[in-house]
């Protein structure tokens, strides 16, 4: 009987962080006349909420002639929250926000499975905390999409891993489903699969492949049918000024930050970047699998070479998780004190930079 115990304190270490960052944005909040409640259902969130209240095809003109489309918002999370709107009463986006924490609990548990089969307990605990503390994190406490697809990213890995290779292809499927980075995780269950089918012609792995994609093609190919258009989704994303553009945004971005006043903000852009790519490194000096790899450097590639609005770029990042693996290992060996003191300061910083960024001018 496997020692369940480890998994536990994962998911209530998890979630302790997440009631911490709701706390400080509450008192945040108060202070300055507002509700937690209001900066967690904002933005996105109602997006997302109205489609699960009327389906499709609302359409927002911007004053400056640009029109957003919800058809840029993937479909799981508007479906599960009508699911539990309807089981519980409860309003549209207070149903995402259950979503939201049971995702960031099973996101939590998968985590921790996952440090734990390519290292031990320790790693894979660490490896979960290390994500609930990220600066961006709050967005886990929010009616967004975010821990639900990271909870996806890992459960289809961790499944990849395990060569269970149906359930990892269907999970895939789910995650094309809930975000446009879904094809990460499909990246990161498709190329092992073939790489076992090439090796071992698995029947299996060939169906896990196969089934893997289906969901990010489904979508797509039902957006273009109610647009009219074959590429339809990607129109509706170049409204909301989301596209690929091989990094030229983002970079020109970082340069005008260098040579004006925010000359700091450029060099931390950098600083980041360069962390981000370090990480990776690591990742592979480490001997990462397969699927882990695939999936952190998907992700970071596509934050570097898409557009869009820069100020959720960190969010973007989040469900990156194998990224954190390097430094979940490199804690491993520290003495118990020392490590929940490290964890301590960072959850107390993302606390506090949580509360900042929602009670800021824009969204996350």
């Amino acid at each position: 009987m496997p020692d369940r115990r480890p998994a536990v304190r994962a998911v209530l270490l998890v979630l302790g962080v997440r009631v911490v960052g709701v706390l400080v944005l509450a008192s945040a909040a108060a202070w300055s006349g507002r509700t937690a409640h209001g900066r967690l259902v904002r933005w996105d969130a109602q997006w997302y909420a109205g489609i699960a209240r009327a389906g499709y095809g609302h359409t927002v003109l911007q004053p400056d002639g640009r029109h957003l489309s919800d058809y840029a918002f993937f479909p799981l999370l508007p479906v599960l929250e009508r699911i539990v709107a309807a089981a519980s009463g409860l309003a549209y986006v207070d149903a995402g926000l259950v979503v939201t924490w049971v995702a960031t609990a099973l996101a939590a548990w998968r985590l921790y499975a996952v440090g734990a089969h390519v290292y031990d307990a320790r790693v894979g605990v660490l490896l979960a905390v290390l994500w609930s503390v990220l600066p961006v994190a709050i967005v886990t406490s929010m009616a967004y999409s975010e821990a639900l697809f990271t909870a996806l990213a890992a459960w289809a890995v961790h499944a990849t891993l395990r060569r269970h290779w149906l359930l990892s292809g269907a999970l895939a499927a789910l995650a094309g489903l809930t975000r446009p980075v879904g094809v990460a995780v499909v990246a990161a269950v498709a190329v092992p699969a073939l790489v076992e089918v090439v090796r071992r012609r698995d029947r299996l792995a060939l169906a896990g492949m196969l089934l893997a994609p289906l969901g990010l093609l489904g979508y797509l190919a039902w957006v273009g049918t109610r647009t009219g258009e074959p590429l339809g989704y990607f129109r509706v994303a170049d409204g909301w000024g989301n596209g690929f553009d091989g990094g030229r945004a983002f970079g020109g971005w970082v340069v005008d930050h260098l040579a004006g006043d925010g000359w700091w903000q450029g060099l931390l852009l950098l600083a980041g970047v360069v962390a981000l790519l370090g990480l990776l490194v690591l990742a592979v000096r480490d001997r990462q699998p397969l699927p882990l790899l695939v999936l952190g450097a998907t992700f970071l590639a596509l934050a570097l070479t898409t557009s869009g609005y820069f100020g959720s770029k960190p969010r973007y990042l989040l469900p990156a998780y194998p990224l954190l693996l390097p430094l979940a290992v490199r804690l491993s060996p520290l003495r118990l004190r020392t490590a929940a003191g490290v964890l301590g300061v960072l959850a107390a910083g993302s606390a506090a930079y949580g509360a900042a960024w929602l009670l800021g001018p824009g969204p996350p």
